[in-house]
Formats: C-alpha cells, sequence, structure tokens
C-alpha cells in the first residue's frame, strides 16, 4: 500500500486550511496563515478577486479535508464510508466517529503524541497495547471499553514525555477518552459525539460527494 512521505504542509496548501498534521508545529510559522494572509492582501490592494467555486468543487473540497486529517488513502476512505453507510444511525456522523476511534487518532489524543505521524510510528514499531496485548495496526477501530496503554520503556522517550506535557498543559484530552495518569493508561469510555471530532469537515456534504 503507498504511503505519502512528502511534506504534510504541501496537504494543507491542497485544500488551504489548518490540518495541525504536524502538532504543536503548526501553530507556528505555518505556510497556510501565510498563504492566506498574502491572499487578504492581495484582495484588499485590488490585486484580484477570490475565485468562485464549483458546487463539485466545494464538495470534494471537504472529503479532502477529512480523509487529509486522517491521513489514509482514497481506499481506505471508501471503506470507512462504506461502515458508515450501513450504521443505523447518519451516514456522516458515523463516518467521523468511526476515523476519530482509529488506534493511532487515539493515541493521539491521549497525549502518547504530539500528532497523528508520530502516533503511527508508535504504533507500527509495536509500543501499544490494547486490552493488554500488542496492537501494531494503525487503522483498528477501538470500541467503548477498549484499554489503550503504551510500553513503560517507550513511556520514558522523549517523543512520549514531549506529548504528555503537551496533552496536560493543553487539557486536550477528550471527554470520551479516560486518563489515569498514575498508570499512563487511557481508555475509549464511549463513543464521541460529533462536536468532539478532532475532523473539521462538514460531513454532510462528505455523503452528496459519495451519493453522486
Amino acid at each position: 500500500m503507498s504511503r505519502y512521505t512528502g511534506p504534510s504542509c504541501k496537504k494543507c496548501r491542497k485544500v488551504n486550511q489548518k490540518l495541525f498534521l504536524k502538532g504543536t508545529k503548526c501553530h507556528t510559522n505555518c505556510l497556510v496563515d501565510k498563504a492566506q494572509r498574502a491572499e487578504k492582501e492581495k484582495r484588499f490592494g485590488g490585486g484580484g478577486r477570490p475565485v468562485k467555486m464549483s458546487e463539485y468543487g466545494k464538495h470534494l473540497r471537504q472529503k479532502q479535508i477529512a480523509r487529509l486529517s486522517a491521513q489514509i488513502n482514497e481506499a481506505q476512505f471508501k471503506r470507512f464510508f462504506a461502515k458508515a453507510s450501513k450504521d443505523k444511525g447518519q451516514t456522516g456522523a458515523a463516518l467521523l466517529r468511526f476515523l476519530e476511534v482509529r488506534l493511532d487518532n487515539v493515541v493521539r489524543r491521549l497525549g502518547f503524541a504530539v500528532s497523528l505521524k508520530a502516533a503511527r510510528q508508535l504504533v507500527n514499531h509495536g509500543h501499544v497495547k490494547v486490552n493488554g496485548r500488542v496492537l501494531s495496526i494503525p487503522s483498528a477501530m477501538l470500541k467503548p471499553g477498549d484499554e489503550v496503554a503504551i510500553a513503560q520503556k517507550t513511556a520514558e522517550t522523549a517523543l512520549v514525555k514531549q506529548g504528555l506535557e503537551h496533552a496536560e498543559k493543553t487539557t486536550q484530552r477528550p471527554s470520551f477518552l479516560g486518563w489515569d495518569a498514575a498508570t499512563k493508561t487511557g481508555k475509549l469510555v464511549r463513543w464521541p459525539d460529533r462536536a468532539e471530532s478532532s475532523i473539521n469537515a462538514d460531513e454532510q456534504l462528505i455523503v452528496e460527494f459519495y451519493s453522486k
């Protein structure tokens, strides 16, 4: 399966939106912020008009934002959408919910890593345990009741310490995740609500995109 190895900032520039793919680094020296400031200066200076996007373009843009935020390829995204389509609730809400409970994303939101890329590296290298067993599949979907822990030796690395310190400072852990600071263990206590999703995309436009 192909894996993107280029610059993360290029993905954000593609959709002209901050996707926070580099964790704390996205808050400083962001190329998207610079481009948007330049565009505003250009408009106020009379140097150009905003380009009108087609209806197809609007739908495609939202799908790209969701896919790039989750850092998965098109085939994986379609599989998640197909699973969401079979859910009893709203397809769009189910899609974002399934993307949110991916193992790599839960590892990130617990604070074991500052970015999704770093979290995926921890999972791929076998440093993460789910319910006491090593699980090295980043796209694995967790379910309520699943416990997530990290190897004790790995917890002492600079990468994990940085992530945990950042999580404590920003209080980024959502309420659908439980956290035991003493054992450095997290738990998916319930399915996340729509407002708790870390993906800033219009899910209804995504559903309409695949419905055409």
